[in-house]
This record gives C-alpha cells, structure tokens and sequence, in this order.
C-alpha cells in the first residue's frame, strides 16, 4: 500500500513549469538591478557616481529592491525543484536547496554593502564629521566590498548547479544533456570565482567564463517552460509500510 503523502512528490509538468517561470522571474529582476549598477556607479570616479546615486535615487533603490526580490525567488526555486527531483534522488535534491538557501543567506547579507553606498551620501546629520570627500570615497568601499561579496556567494550559486545537473541527468524524464550543461556551467561559475580573487583585473575572463553557465541555465529554463517533462519516462518509487497486507 503506497503512502499518499509520496504521492505529492510525483513529477508533473505543473511543477517543471513553475519551477521554469521562478527561473524566467529572476532572469528578469536580476538584470535589471544589474543594468541599473552599471549605469550607476562608475569604476574609478567617485565623485562621478556619488552624482548618479543621489541624482537617481529612486532608480537606485529600484535596482536594490530587484535585488531583494531575485534573492527572494531564489529561495522557492530549489523547493519547486525539488518536489520536481527529489524522487531521483532525495539527498542529492536536498544538498541542492541547502546550497542555495546558503548562498542567498550570504548574498542577502552582502546586499547590505550596496545599499550603504546610497546611506553614506545621504546627508543624515551624524555623517557630518565626515567630509564629501572621505563619504564619497567609503561609499566606492561599501560597492567594491558588495562586489566581492557577490563572488564569495557566487561559490554556493555555482555548487548548486552540480547537484541539479545530476539529478536532471539521471532522471530520465528531462533530457540528458541539460543535466550536463548545467554541471559544466557550475565548474565554470565556481572556476570564474577563484579567477576573480587569485587573478583580478581579467574582466574577459571572467565574461567567458559566465558563458556555459549562462547558456545552460537559458536552456534548461526554456525546456520547463515549454516541454516541462516527458511524463511518459516519469518513474514512481511507492514505498510501502512496514505492515503492508
């Protein structure tokens, strides 16, 4: 006799598809913080962003919120996921949510760095003991310090993909190759951060190094979103009780 609350974990096309449009949302909100930074803040000028921050302020906080709510959707992405896989392998599904909620933790915190830059250049009366100067030149330090902890995070955002990689793999009811891409495209997101801390100053690199990550993520975003899963290859493991008839 099956266990009915086994049965909620059976992968559908339903929960493949939700898991695409979590994906879809934070392809969405994250670019747009990121194009609102390079607008934003300028490498080496100071003064030059401090003028872009308080000029665009509402933009500003526009692009700190498209954070916040990447960061948030990131969370349910891996339990969407792993309703989806966790009959492929539960321990393998469960590593892949610890490592992104770790992540998320890290770079939720991180996000803090981003924002003292506005706090700084804010004008509150107890920021008068320090000159434009000095404020100008700590909130360039809070973004710098924002950027690396971006990449510190960016070690759990490429580990997870591993695990996911694995099981859509072995899972049969998703193509193969995905499950590949996805592994390869986590080596090289982890491979990008080591760069970034050992070898700064190679921007190329790491661009090229984003690529099979980028490309494998689109890919298997596009294949939940319009095939979701081949349901005929879907394969339930029923446990049954100790004391089954």
């Amino acid at each position: 006799m099956a266990i009915k609350g086994d049965e909620k974990m059976i992968p559908d096309k339903k929960t493949a598809r939700w898991a695409g449009l979590l994906w879809l949302l934070m392809f969405v909100f994250g670019p747009i913080a990121q194009i609102i930074r390079d607008k934003l803040f300028v490498t080496g000028d100071m003064a030059a962003t401090a003028n872009n921050i308080m000029a665009n302020e509402l933009i500003f906080r526009l692009g700190f919120v498209s954070d916040l709510i990447m960061m948030t959707i990131f969370v349910f992405l891996p339990l969407v996921l792993y309703k989806l896989l966790s009959t492929v392998n539960k321990n393998q599904a469960m590593i892949m949510v610890i490592l992104v909620i770790i992540g998320t933790a890290i770079n939720m915190m991180n996000l803090l760095n981003e924002f003292a830059s506005l706090h700084l250049l804010s004008g509150a009366e107890y920021l008068s003991a320090f000159t434009v100067t000095q404020l100008q030149a700590q909130a360039m330090l809070s973004y710098d310090l924002y950027l690396h902890g971006y990449e510190i995070a960016n070690i759990f955002f490429a580990l997870w993909l591993v695990p996911l990689g694995l099981l859509v793999y072995k899972s049969e009811f998703i193509p193969g190759y995905l499950g590949i891409l996805l592994v390869v495209g986590g080596c090289s997101l982890l491979l990008n951060v080591f760069v970034y801390f050992l070898f700064p100053g190679y921007p190329m690199v790491n661009t090229i190094l984003l690529i099979p990550q980028t490309i494998a993520e689109f890919l298997f975003l596009g294949w939940l979103l319009i095939r979701g899963i081949n349901e005929s290859e879907v394969k339930v493991v029923k446990i049954c009780s100790d004391n089954a008839a």
